[in-house]
């Protein structure tokens, strides 16, 4: 099975790479995906998918059925980008697509257009192989993941899928793990630390010690633990406010509500000296517009998420990657800055689906000026994808050879 994978595989490699660079030079910033989701319609049809949709939210989603209704794969990765930011800190287009030293780079070529192809070309592999399936297999492109809290995955899992008949009893994500079996991550919460009082002075003194203590509390970590933005001034009849954003991670083990609290014994002490002012600590409500213009509004919060390493799903993925001559490596994200996640907190905390991260990016070039992904290991992702997908919803084949061939 795994020779004939790679003859396959050679045939499609041009293709894969013009895929790839394809959607690395179409912008996608978040809720304006439309363009790249033409052009993954596009490639899944040209690979011959039995079925391609696209949903009221912008998902693109391509199905390969198999013999039986289950059991159900879904290989996901989206399609939008976080902003460049200032462009001058580019040393060219951040769209350009450049093909160099062996490496796609631009805007996304990481996080997660090169998980998108990859994807994309790993079911197309077991089309064209003509390798059988047991149960189906979906690839979905998805919208609005760089927001933070996964509406464009939360949309397909609870109604597109659904409304298919497609419930996934396994995910893979393509978000970039260097090719590495990641199995979770921290999570984290954004939250709002408001100091109000009358004289505003004092309230400006408060805040000042406030937003200085927090960030001192964090500094000298080697992953971020604490993210301290600016802060937001209001003005009354007979009261100031200020208002400080900040972003703390979350462990497995952290509840939301005791750390809301600790944050705030945190403030309170910091801002003491500075008089008599009140001071709350809230979670961040943030209203989220969709492409069809409804307004959604939602707690800024992603938990931290776990894929037991012994499971069925990891058991079976380095069981294939192994017996494909592909290297296995566990492990899981760092996200070594905050702002950085992945929709496995959805997948596994509130769908209980079994959830890894297989992408051919790494998660260091994510979020970043320059980011690139080597095409070597583009090509590696797509193959050993294919692999694992077919181990957990495909027909063992050994010894058989299709009369096509």
């Amino acid at each position: 099975m795994y020779d004939l994978l790679k003859n396959k595989l050679e045939g499609l490699e041009g293709e894969l790479v013009s895929f790839a660079q394809a959607l690395v030079r179409e912008p996608s910033p978040s809720g304006d995906e439309r363009k790249v989701a033409a052009l993954v319609v596009d490639q899944m049809n040209a690979l011959k998918f039995d079925q391609v949709s696209t949903d009221e939210l912008g998902n693109v989603v391509g199905v390969l059925h198999g013999v039986e209704d289950g059991p159900t794969m879904l290989l996901a990765s989206h399609m939008d980008t976080v902003g460049t930011g200032n462009l001058s800190t580019w040393n060219e287009s951040p769209w350009s697509g450049r093909l160099e030293s062996g490496r796609l780079h631009g805007l996304g070529a990481a996080d997660c257009k090169g998980g998108v192809a990859a994807q994309v070309f790993a079911a197309g592999l077991l089309k064209r192989s003509l390798l059988p399936l047991r149960g189906n297999l979906v690839v979905a492109a998805t919208v609005l993941e760089e927001n933070g809290i996964s509406i464009g995955t939360r949309a397909l899992v609870a109604h597109t899928l659904k409304e298919m008949g497609l419930q996934p009893d396994y995910a893979v994500l393509g978000e970039p793990t260097d090719l590495g079996l990641y199995y979770g991550h921290d999570g984290r919460a954004e939250m709002e630390v408001t100091v109000r009082g009358i004289n505003p002075f004092r309230v400006n003194d408060a805040a000042e010690l406030v937003s200085r203590a927090l960030d001192e509390s964090g500094r000298d970590a080697a992953v971020q633990e604490i993210v301290v933005g600016d802060t937001r001034y209001e003005d009354g009849p007979d009261f100031r406010r200020a208002v400080i954003g900040l972003e703390r991670r979350l462990g497995s083990s952290d509840d939301v509500n005791h750390l809301v609290s600790r944050m705030r014994g945190e403030a309170v002490r910091a801002a003491s000296t500075a008089g008599a002012v009140d001071v709350e600590v809230c979670v961040r409500e943030r209203n989220e517009i969709l492409p069809s213009g409804l307004v959604l509004k939602a707690k800024r919060i992603t938990q931290a998420w776990s894929t037991d390493p012994f499971s069925p799903l990891l058991s079976r993925s380095r069981q294939a990657l192994s017996a494909a001559g592909c290297e296995v490596r566990p492990g899981r994200w760092r996200l070594a800055r905050l702002g950085m996640g992945t929709s496995g907190s959805l997948l596994v905390n509130e769908c209980n689906i079994p959830t890894i991260g297989y992408g051919p990016g790494h998660e260091e070039q994510a979020h970043r000026e320059g980011e690139s992904v080597p095409i070597a290991k583009l090509v590696t992702c797509v193959y050993g994808t294919a692999a694992i997908a077919h181990s957990l919803v495909g027909i063992p084949v050994f010894g058989w050879i299709p009369d096509s061939l």
